[in-house]
Formats: C-alpha cells, sequence, structure tokens
C-alpha cells in the first residue's frame, strides 16, 4: 500500500528525536520553551477579598471574571474577588509565585484564602466547577441536566485548542502563514460551529433552559475569540450562524457578562477594559459603565 505522503510535494521531514533549533519568531515564539517550572523569582500579590484571581482576559481568563460577577450579581457576596493581571505576553506565567498556583503556567489560576490553608485552583474549566459548587449555583444538582452541563462543559475544554492553538495561532499570531494549517483549522472551527448552532436552534441555553458554567465556558471562545482576539469572524462567516448569534447576543447583554469580559484585559484606547479590578466601583473607570 502507497503511504498518503508519497503524493505530497517534499518538505519538512522530522528528524527521529525531536530538538529545538529554530527562533521563529511571532507573538510568543520568544517564550516558548519545551520545559516547565519557575524561570524568575516573583511573589505574587494578595489584596483584601478571599478570593484571588491571577489572570489576563483571554477568553479562558474572561470565563472566570464573568462567572465570579454572575455570582456576585446573585447576591454571593463571598465571591467578592482581587483580579490581578498576569501578562502572558510578557511572560509573567512563568514567575515562581504563579506557578506555586498552577505548575503548568497557564492563566487563570485561583487562590481560594476563605480556607485553612488557602486552595490553588488551576484550569478554567476546574474554577468554574470549583466555584459552581462553593456557592450552590449555575450548576444543576438534577442528575440531567448536571449532565448537560458538564457534556459542553467537557466539550469546550476539548474543542479550544482547535480554535486558540490552531486557528487563532495560524490564523492571527505565526510569524508566516500557511495555506494548510489555516484550511486545517478553519474547517474544524466551522464544523464546531454549526455544531453549536443546530443545538441552540432547539435550546435556549447549552444545557436546556437553564443558563449555566457552560455558557459561561464556550461564550468567550465562540464566537467570542472569532470576534475579539483572533478577529477571524469575518473569515469564517460566523454571522450566518444565526441561533449561535442570538445566543451569543442573549448573553452579551447581561450584565454581569459585560463586567467580567472587560476584566483583566489590556488596550491601547483607554477606556475600554480594566487592568485590574479589586472592587465592584472599578468598573465606574470606563465609560460605558459611568453612564449606567
Amino acid at each position: 500500500m502507497s503511504d498518503p505522503k508519497d503524493n505530497l510535494p517534499a518538505g519538512y521531514v522530522p528528524p527521529k528525536v525531536w530538538a529545538p533549533k529554530h527562533a521563529y519568531g511571532g507573538a510568543f515564539g520568544a517564550m516558548n520553551q519545551p520545559t516547565s517550572g519557575a524561570r524568575f523569582e516573583k511573589d505574587l500579590p494578595v489584596g483584601q477579598h478571599p478570593l484571588q484571581l491571577y489572570s489576563q482576559g483571554t477568553p479562558n481568563g474572561q470565563k472566570v471574571t464573568i462567572m465570579l460577577e454572575e455570582l456576585l450579581a446573585a447576591g454571593h457576596a463571598g465571591a467578592e474577588y482581587d483580579a490581578w493581571l498576569v501578562n502572558i505576553f510578557e511572560g509573567e506565567q512563568f514567575g515562581s509565585g504563579f506557578t506555586q498556583i498552577n505548575p503548568n503556567s497557564k492563566i487563570p489560576a485561583l487562590m481560594d484564602r476563605s480556607t485553612d490553608p488557602a486552595m490553588p485552583v488551576f484550569e478554567s474549566g476546574s474554577i468554574l466547577v470549583y466555584l459552581a459548587e462553593k456557592f450552590g449555583a449555575f450548576l444543576p444538582t438534577e442528575p440531567r441536566a448536571r449532565t448537560r452541563t458538564f457534556n459542553w462543559l467537557m466539550w469546550q475544554m476539548g474543542t479550544a485548542p482547535f480554535v486558540g492553538g490552531g486557528l487563532g495561532h495560524f490564523y492571527r499570531y505565526a510569524p508566516l502563514r500557511i495555506e494548510y494549517a489555516i484550511d486545517r483549522y478553519a474547517m474544524e472551527v466551522k464544523r464546531q460551529l454549526h455544531v453549536l448552532d443546530t443545538h441552540l436552534a432547539s435550546n435556549e441555553y447549552l444545557a436546556g433552559d437553564q443558563y449555566t458554567i457552560a455558557d459561561m465556558a464556550v461564550w468567550p471562545w465562540q464566537p467570542g475569540s472569532l470576534y475579539g482576539v483572533y478577529d477571524a469572524h469575518q473569515f469564517l462567516a460566523a454571522q450566518d450562524y444565526r441561533h449561535l448569534m442570538r445566543w451569543y447576543e442573549q448573553i452579551a447583554a447581561r450584565p454581569a457578562v459585560a463586567r467580567g469580559r472587560v476584566v483583566n484585559r489590556l488596550s491601547d484606547t483607554p477606556g475600554q477594559f480594566l487592568r485590574e479590578r479589586h472592587d465592584a466601583s472599578d468598573f465606574l473607570q470606563l465609560p460605558a459603565f459611568a453612564q449606567r
């Protein structure tokens, strides 16, 4: 049987044992390394609230700040939090204090200081579940609804690498454009958008008729990241998925979502985002909230 690779044009031939040898550049090229662990000593700041979040307002970071703002809006005073910026573009996630919470050096990371000893929580999906169970909110207890919520939460965590590390990287951040890579990931992301659109044609929210942590997890990614960090919504014709867009706009209209999505974000335009959040009054710095 012939090898399908025989019909491909000559290109890169992998060595028997891989080793890094190129500095390709790009947004993250200089900081990527094949090893883990702290690269420098740096303690993390600690604020006055029980929950200390160390993050950046990427799609994964937005999941948690949306959840925290939703908890506060629902009356859970114990969900007050300090949100400290960890600038991943400058490699701050490799500091010793951060890697003590998350040895994987990825945002977001949470420290719950209401427990003794304090509880470190990392991975955005784990943080959502931890907070939902801690406060008894946004995660149904009825077995069928609970399972539906976990189905879509796990779906998001499984699909995110295709959207971010795949399409997002090769379409937006890679130092060179590779048609095969962009087409490969665009195909998969379009399929994911169709999965969501088909499901939401007969469901108000992802788990049915209840707004849950599954919606908070998916919303910043699909189609949130396509309209935001990757600016790929036109490329993928995201607006054509009308049931998905109905759901997306419905969630975007929630005041807690409007607050959570602007936390720990950077911008060249003043007044759009909050670099850090330590009190509810911090949102009044932004014209969009001061006018409400």
